[in-house]
């Protein structure tokens, strides 16, 4: 579908679109284990994603528990002794974890422009933590305890199509290809991945309708400058 020159709801992502979640998981860590312990990132993440699908995907529960039983996992494929009562250091992390350079001077734009939701794969408990680094009253917020689902799942979309009235004039915003792009071509809900991480489509996953670096790309599609 074509990117809407003047859409009436412009949603976004928050962890990984806005917020710098993967350096805030190795500070975390870094922190937590004093130094003591040598974490590769690149194993590290990789192992987050795969588990906390997992998790995701059977019976819901609050995020924060998601990832408490993600980092105990990591920390036993990895070797690294990790006590179960330790485990809440990461969701306690999230109040600290920061937005890129970018986010909060391209939401302010956006804001000014068209209506802004936030479609997030969190609580809102700690969501809220982590708008205390976003200076933004959006409009409409759709969480996974809201919807009691984890993206890639459409409940996030169906909902917010719900309460809009529809899915006209709506642009999503993403740098997940798994969890939103993917669910959004299935609705065919215009979206914008902003794939940070120079990854490349695996043969057989489609396109998204647009394709950016950074925000600031995504904000010039749209008209915004």
């Amino acid at each position: 579908m074509a990117i809407p020159k003047k859409p009436t709801w412009v949603t976004l992502d928050v962890y990984g679109t806005l917020i710098d979640w993967e350096t805030g998981v190795m500070k975390a860590l870094d922190e937590v284990s004093e130094g003591n312990v040598k974490f590769d990132k690149a194993e590290v993440m990789s192992q987050f994603k795969e588990i906390q699908h997992k998790i995701e995907s059977g019976s819901y529960e609050l995020y924060a528990e998601v990832l408490r039983r993600t980092i105990l996992d990591i920390a036993d494929n990895i070797g690294w002794r990790l006590e179960p009562s330790q485990a809440g250091f990461l969701p306690g992390s999230i109040s600290s974890w920061k937005p890129f350079s970018e986010s909060n001077p391209s939401i302010k734009k956006l804001s000014k422009n068209f209506k802004t939701g936030l479609i997030s794969n969190i609580d809102d408990k700690l969501l809220g933590e982590t708008r205390r680094h976003i200076p933004l009253d959006f409009d409409l917020v759709v969480t996974a305890q809201q919807v009691r689902a984890y993206k890639p799942e459409p409940a996030h979309f169906k909902e917010f199509a719900r309460r809009i009235g529809g899915k006209k004039g709506w642009v999503h915003i993403s740098s997940s290809y798994h969890t939103d792009v993917e669910p959004c071509l299935k609705m065919k809900v215009p979206v914008i991945w902003v794939n940070r991480n120079k990854e490349t489509l695996e043969k057989g996953q489609k396109k998204p309708d647009a394709e950016v670096k950074n925000l600031r790309e995504a904000l010039k599609l749209l008209g915004v400058s």
